[in-house]
């Protein structure tokens, strides 16, 4: 590992600290070094607050030390206007000359400007250090903006003999029949926490009457999504509280004049309603969303072939009959054992 990739490393761990918290602009971290020794650093915090160049210029006690140091940021510097004033131009003024960059921004707003403008003002810039890194910090990011849509999460539990559900009857219980362990349950709320959104099908939510809310972890709750198209689900249930916004998927027309937190959208359900979702979900900037059930929602995704990661908790309980789980032919990447539960983990990037 060279000089800069040490220093991107750890712009990268400082960036992760703000994993939820700082959409819709991406994570970044920043450090500023002077002859191998770290003088000041930072990270993006919330959107709206300074960005991290900010936090680790602010950092240097003795600024007079900018003028020989070199300045590391993970993603390249904002040079625009928004919320808050542009890094590229902090960096310029505050003398600082050796700029080190991960990745190239993909906004429109700023890709390739922010390098322009420190190379115009004279400084001495590098580019794509531990690029693949840089990007796979920010998928959620980079998706949004290249792809116009959000980066897709599927997960769903199933037992030891492939099953999601048990076999629902009218006199069925609304209410989840729990596969996982409380560990595996607590690292969904985990999820929860890091992602913008959750999603789920019309028969879930009539059948577990879910919250999605975040309870086990710390954190915001995600936007809600929920599928209904004939309108079918009652008032009363979780989905439709003011515990979090939702946004309602329907054929039907609606009023949300009753619901202080709701958003009905109206779409066709005979066309592609995979493409149609992320259309709505791109036009509220919602750059990341867990598709959490039921089977039929999760299969539209994959057969789609709408989705980057796939998360499946396998337990170790069998139900011998009932709702078979979504079909993925595709091999993990990653297997994890939590307990007597299986953490498979799918790619499609």
């Amino acid at each position: 590992m060279n000089i800069h990739e040490k220093y991107i490393k750890r712009c990268i761990q400082l960036a992760k600290n703000g994993l939820g918290t700082t959409y819709p602009n991406p994570m970044v971290g920043s450090v500023i070094v002077l002859n191998d020794k770290i003088i000041g650093e930072g990270w993006h915090q919330k959107a709206g607050e300074p960005h991290a160049e900010v936090h680790a210029i602010n950092s240097v006690k003795n600024k007079s030390l900018l003028k020989k140091a070199t300045i590391y940021v993970s993603l390249e510097p904002c040079s625009h206007y928004g919320k808050t004033p542009p890094c590229a131009n902090l960096i310029v003024e505050s003398g600082i000359k050796k700029v080190v960059i991960g990745i190239i921004d993909s906004n429109s707003k700023v890709s390739g400007r922010g390098v322009k403008h420190l190379l115009e003002n004279g400084c001495d810039v590098a580019v794509g250090i531990l690029e693949q890194e840089c990007f796979n910090l920010n998928k959620r990011f980079f998706t949004y903006h290249k792809y116009r849509r959000p980066f897709i999460i599927l997960k769903w539990a199933e037992t030891a003999d492939g099953f999601i559900d048990k076999l629902r009857t009218e006199n069925s219980e609304n209410s989840p029949n729990w596969i996982s362990n409380s560990y595996s349950q607590q690292l969904v709320h985990k999820m929860r926490a890091e992602e913008q959104a959750i999603l789920v099908g019309t028969n879930t939510a009539l059948n577990d009457n879910p919250s999605l809310t975040v309870r086990n972890w710390a954190g915001e709750n995600p936007i809600r999504i929920v599928l209904d198209r004939d309108s079918k689900i009652p008032t009363n249930y979780n989905l439709l509280d003011d515990e979090s916004k939702t946004i309602v998927f329907s054929e039907v027309k609606n009023s949300a004049d009753s619901f202080e937190n709701v958003i009905f959208e109206q779409i066709d359900f005979s066309k592609n309603v995979p493409e149609q979702i992320c259309e709505v979900l791109y036009k509220y900037e919602i750059q990341s969303v867990i598709i959490e059930g039921g089977k039929q929602t999760l299969q539209s995704f994959i057969t789609a072939n709408l989705w980057d990661e796939v998360v499946v908790f396998i337990g170790a309980i069998k139900f011998n009959e009932g709702l078979k789980a979504p079909e993925l032919k595709k091999a993990p990447f990653k297997t994890e054992f939590i307990l007597n539960d299986t953490l498979n983990m799918y790619k499609n990037y």
